[in-house]
């Protein structure tokens, strides 16, 4: 699999870029069509390989490859098969993308929500110890993270744990 990749050459390859299946594939006469991958695949102890497209609508996604140890031959009703098993395949990959995508975003917007909340506490904060209101309170906080390179929801925590470690901040006017 890594070999076809690396020399863009071989059943995997042809059947990602064509979108078509690659079948019944008997490297011993595929040698003119892949001359770097056959030759590689018939010393490691293959004989045949099958390449078939995992879709989704139009786009590819990937191939199931099925190597084999002799020239074996797929009819029609296998195909069909093991192109059903690719079909499977994909839907289990979409799925677990798509479950791993929402997983990032449910944190990424924890996250947001961490942060908002110590940006609002150390608003608080400040326009307590300057008595400024928030709005003017979140301007300086805002500044001051922007001057300093640092992130604001940083910036906000050190004036909760600590206000004398950024007396720019809390320090009354």
């Amino acid at each position: 699999e890594l070999f076809q990749i690396q020399r863009s050459q071989g059943p995997c390859f042809d059947c990602f870029r064509t979108r078509e299946p690659v079948i019944n594939s008997d490297l011993a006469t595929a040698v003119d069509r892949w001359p770097d991958f056959a030759p590689r695949a018939l010393q490691a102890g293959f004989g045949s390989v099958h390449a078939l497209p995992m879709r989704l609508r139009n786009e590819t996604i990937g191939t199931l490859n099925i190597f084999g140890s002799d020239a074996g031959h797929f009819d029609e009703t296998e195909v069909r098969i093991v192109q059903a098993l690719a079909d499977v395949a994909t839907i289990a990959i979409l799925q677990e993308r798509s479950v791993q995508r929402a997983e990032t975003l449910t944190e990424q917007l924890q996250g947001a929500l961490n942060s908002r909340i110590v940006v609002e506490q150390a608003k608080g904060v400040m326009s307590a110890l300057r008595g400024v209101s928030p709005d003017e309170a979140f301007v300086l906080l805002r500044t001051h993270a922007r001057d300093q390179r640092l992130r604001l929801s940083d910036v906000a925590l050190a004036v909760l744990t600590d206000p004398t470690s950024v007396p720019a901040l809390t320090t009354r006017l």
